[in-house]
């Protein structure tokens, strides 16, 4: 287990923010030396969330783009404690056309994250891995698009609203969805894990789920929900009630805030900085307390 002061320890490292999710009301207003002071004892767990890959892609964005997915895992592998699993909220590839391109590249990134020295890992689709094929080549390589599972009293739902090119969960997850949630508490810890925000972020740009107000009324009489997601290649924090919703930074480019501009194009590379924008998060349950810590960290870690 990890106890509290190694965890504040860790977030040191890289200087990352540490941002704190009540899951009562939204954001706690937890103070972190305060609680740095106390060295109360962790005995939760905590679990590392990486996002939007995007193995295949190519360009200016990202000259370096054959190695940060590669500098991602062994960065992971140097963490001091272990999570006890990791999760990749979609984008795992770069759309391609080709159907036996886009296997061939799923293959190479399951190839590198096996490398990766914990286990379980947890795999979920982008729209770049599975809306030309409705997921097809996904299954095939990873499995289900959409699941859930319990760990440490924590109820974890996967949610694809990828699979549809619609930007839709669809009628028939919902209803899954629905079954699920009725087997919860309705104070049970619930985190659930998507490619694109469940809200309306910016929908011009495709910052959106079509039918995600569906899934947040379905989820709003339980107490205790937050919701990690990818897709926007960015940190960003949003609450709909007392919901909290998490973006992740990207492991391929930055992209700008939302609407902040006509279209949404990759921020362009900076080579005095090339992991300006890029990271990968760590997600600390206490799950008595019914909060998160979030800390960030860029792709390439000290010691990595």
């Amino acid at each position: 287990m990890i106890d509290r002061r190694k965890f504040l320890q860790l977030a040191t490292v890289g200087g990352g923010a540490v941002f704190i999710s009540g899951l009562y009301g939204g954001a706690a207003a937890a103070n972190m030396a305060g609680a740095q002071a106390t060295g109360a004892a962790y005995d939760d767990f905590y679990f590392v969330q990486l996002s939007d890959a995007h193995w295949g892609f190519s360009g200016p964005p990202n000259p370096d783009a054959a190695n940060t997915l590669k500098k991602a895992v062994a960065s992971v592998n140097a963490l001091t404690v272990k999570p006890d699993f990791i999760v990749f909220t979609g984008d795992l590839t770069h759309t391609t056309d080709d159907p036996k391109e886009r296997r061939q590249r799923m293959a190479e990134f399951r190839s590198i994250v096996a490398r990766l020295d914990v286990t379980p890992v947890y795999f979920m689709p982008g729209e770049h891995d599975a809306a030309l094929d409705n997921g097809a080549a996904f299954q095939e390589y990873f499995g289900k698009t959409h699941y859930s599972f319990d760990h440490k009293g924590v109820h974890f739902i996967a949610v694809d609203n990828v699979s549809d090119p619609g930007a839709r969960i669809g009628d028939a997850q919902l209803e899954w969805l629905a079954s699920d949630l009725a087997t919860q508490a309705q104070d049970a810890p619930i985190v659930v894990l998507t490619h694109r925000p469940l809200f309306d972020l910016a929908p011009q740009w495709d910052w959106a789920t079509r039918d995600g107000d569906k899934a947040i009324a379905m989820l709003m009489p339980y107490a205790n929900v937050t919701v990690f997601y990818g897709h926007i290649h960015q940190e960003h924090h949003h609450q709909t009630g007392h919901i909290a919703h998490h973006a992740a930074r990207s492991l391929i480019f930055p992209l700008p805030a939302p609407g902040s501009q006509e279209k949404r194009t990759p921020l362009p590379w900076d080579s005095a900085m090339p992991n300006k924008g890029l990271g990968f998060r760590e997600v600390e349950a206490d799950v008595d307390a019914k909060r998160y810590a979030l800390q960030e960290f860029p792709v390439t870690r000290a010691g990595s």
